[in-house]
């Protein structure tokens, strides 16, 4: 299953992967993007089974960003968690309407992180 980590910050984005990777996912299987306009990219190069995003993001912000995907057929049901600074529970809220499966504020920890995303991953660690 490939996964898509969306998130202006390249050091997050390394956060993330090293956790997923700790946890036995494989280094191949991990893309990156740096916001959600290079993310909508990247989505018609290949299948993702699951989509890790930040909310605050230049070009196209994670919650239009999920609100457009949702809009499209093939994105109803991929399964997206947000990884956000926005703790506040109205941002939680916004983001639940928009289409987010899961949300994990800011900062993480690797069990957070792994909690958050491992349901999602049909078992393929």
């Amino acid at each position: 299953m490939n996964i898509l980590l969306i998130d202006d910050s390249k050091t997050q984005r390394r956060i993330q992967k090293n956790i997923l990777v700790a946890q036995g996912i494989a280094e191949g299987t991990i893309f990156e993007a740096s916001n959600g306009i290079e993310a909508l990219q990247m989505l018609e190069l290949r299948n993702y089974g699951l989509l890790v995003l930040d909310w605050n993001m230049p070009e196209l912000n994670g919650l239009d960003f999920v609100k457009k995907i949702r809009s499209m057929p093939k994105y109803t049901t991929i399964p997206v968690v947000m990884v956000t600074s926005e703790a506040e529970k109205r941002y939680l809220l916004a983001a639940i309407e928009a289409g987010v499966t899961s949300y994990v504020a800011k900062p993480i920890t690797g069990d957070v992180f792994w909690d958050r995303v491992k349901p999602y991953l049909n078992g393929k660690t």
